[in-house]
């Protein structure tokens, strides 16, 4: 491995923040100076005119790596989108390494013990627990580098009380089952004679998640004793049974489509020649909310919530091309540090959820940023604060848990709005990035109370966003819908919360057909 320092990590202006909020967590802590450092997997060091061609394109200095108190690289056992990126580039120059990652050299003074409760809260600052890796030497950049063995199943021993070990399993993988669900489990396991593993059990909690099958909101409900005969997601729905005017498409893909006017649109063909096509524009419209990520990570809880609307719409019948977005936020009292308002009220927040402050000051640019990253416009939104006495003793009502809402438009052309019918000799294509331990669980755990579950199981299950690997992605959908009637995507899904848990199996049970899928296959870092 070769370790090469590179610039400054950080603007004066951003040090000066961090080290603001350093020094509110513990007295006298301080970053004195951060870089880049950029780590390289190779046979050999390169030299000559190869070292100065490596160290002009990374900006990296041609010296000895200077010491740090403690260096940030990505998580030991993963590839960081930004490597994958950066490698490849590489390797399209012609460049004789085999892998390219990058940290940060942190020079710290005041940093606490080990022992102190404020060393985790100082660390927690300076990285991202669930992507990065904290290294006191830069030996440890080695683990970066070490490959992995697949682990094995583990089969849940369901003994005689099948019951108490589902619950406990329950808890352990933070699968957020309820009551009937896990009494349903023990019955299957009773009839098939065997105990489940833990696979069996995550992609159930996935696929049967509130998220993924709206159970509440289909679900029959009384109120005030009397049974009602439209279910919440059947009122949803009967604005557009009354008015289905110019609606081509509604309530049974990833976003509705309406009928939109002839136009002219400019895009490349099969050849690769761009050219201005006069045909009907219609339009995929989507909205929907991203709550529970934002609440506990509000910059890529809203980046990914901006990041999973746009694959709706790119994944909306045989495929679109996302145009324009929007983003909105309901929170409670800001409650803005040394800013306090008549109107607010001291009381306990929820533990390991974000304040209304840190969604409004996060979230917005997490949510910008994708779209930017991604190359979509982002128009539109709204903000609320919201917090009112109720007159019951201890009672208030407000926003703790966030709203964040993420929308779009985009243009789908009039043949590829409905997904055809899955046939036997189908290719099932998975398209897209590794599956990372990065929002592993984020359907489940979006139907956990919140703070109910371990931090660990909150933070695990918020994503991580990659906007440009989702651009590529977008590229290749762009390049099949521009063939037109010889479009090869026949029914298309995008991979949200639920994983490939819930995105295979919905794609093949919407076309009433099985399908044999290779776990092996999938590349997981």
């Amino acid at each position: 491995m070769i370790a090469l320092d590179g610039q400054n990590a950080l603007s004066p202006f951003r040090l000066d923040r961090l080290n603001a909020r350093l020094d509110a967590l513990h007295r006298g802590a301080c970053v004195q100076a951060s870089w880049f450092v950029y780590f390289i997997d190779a046979d050999a060091a390169p030299e000559g005119e190869a070292r100065q061609r490596l160290l002009a394109v990374l900006e990296a200095k041609d010296a000895a790596p200077a010491s740090a108190t403690l260096w940030v690289g990505p998580r030991l056992g993963t590839i960081s989108p930004w490597s994958s990126k950066a490698t490849d580039i590489r390797h399209g120059a012609g460049f004789d390494v085999r892998r390219v990652e990058r940290g940060i050299a942190w020079q710290v003074v005041g940093l606490p013990e080990a022992d102190d409760p404020a060393h985790a809260a100082v660390l927690a600052v300076l990285h991202d627990a669930m992507t990065q890796s904290v290294l006191t030497s830069l030996d440890q950049a080695q683990g970066l580098f070490l490959a992995g063995t697949p682990g094995d199943l583990v089969h849940v021993t369901l003994g005689g009380d099948a019951r108490a070990a589902l619950a406990k399993a329950n808890a352990e993988l933070g699968l957020a089952l309820a009551e009937d669900e896990i009494d349903y489990l023990a019955k299957c396991y009773a009839e098939l004679g065997r105990d489940p593993t833990d696979a069996e059990l995550f992609m159930f909690a996935q696929a049967n998640s509130e998220h993924c099958r709206h159970k509440v909101f289909n679900a029959s409900w009384t109120l005030d004793g009397e049974e009602q005969d439209k279910s919440l997601f059947a009122m949803i729905k009967n604005t557009h049974q009354h008015s289905p005017a110019h609606t081509l498409s509604a309530y049974h893909d990833n976003a509705a489509v309406i009928a939109g006017s002839e136009g002219q649109r400019f895009f490349a063909d099969a050849d690769g020649v761009w050219r201005a096509h006069q045909e009907p524009i219609d339009f995929a419209i989507k909205v929907e909310t991203h709550n529970h990520p934002t609440a506990i990570a509000p910059w890529p809880g809203a980046a990914t919530g901006a990041g999973g609307e746009i694959r709706d719409e790119g994944a909306t019948g045989r495929g679109a091309k996302p145009k324009a977005g929007l983003t909105g936020f309901s929170v409670s009292d800001l409650r803005i540090p040394g800013h306090p308002q008549p109107w607010e009220v001291e009381r306990p927040l929820p533990p390991r959820m974000a304040s209304a402050f840190e969604i409004m000051r996060d979230g917005p640019l997490g949510a910008a940023a994708f779209n930017n990253e991604f190359g979509r416009p982002c128009l539109g939104g709204y903000f609320r604060s919201f917090e009112m006495e109720t007159g019951e003793t201890g009672v208030r009502r407000g926003y703790d848990k966030p709203i964040m809402l993420a929308g779009g438009i985009a243009n789908i052309r009039h043949e590829h709005v409905q997904k055809r019918m899955l046939e036997p000799g189908h290719a099932v294509i998975v398209l897209g990035g590794p599956a990372m331990l990065i929002g592993l669980g984020g359907g489940a755990a979006s139907s956990v109370a919140g703070g109910a579950s371990s931090a660990e199981l909150d933070f695990a299950s918020v994503q991580r966003d990659n906007a440009e690997m989702e651009r590529r992605c977008q590229q290749v959908i762009d390049a099949c819908w521009a063939r037109g009637e010889h479009n090869p995507i026949v029914s298309i899904h995008d991979v949200g919360a639920g994983g490939l848990s819930n995105a295979i199996p919905e794609l093949l049970n919407d076309a009433g057909v099985g399908g044999d899928i290779d776990l092996s296959k999938v590349p997981c870092d």
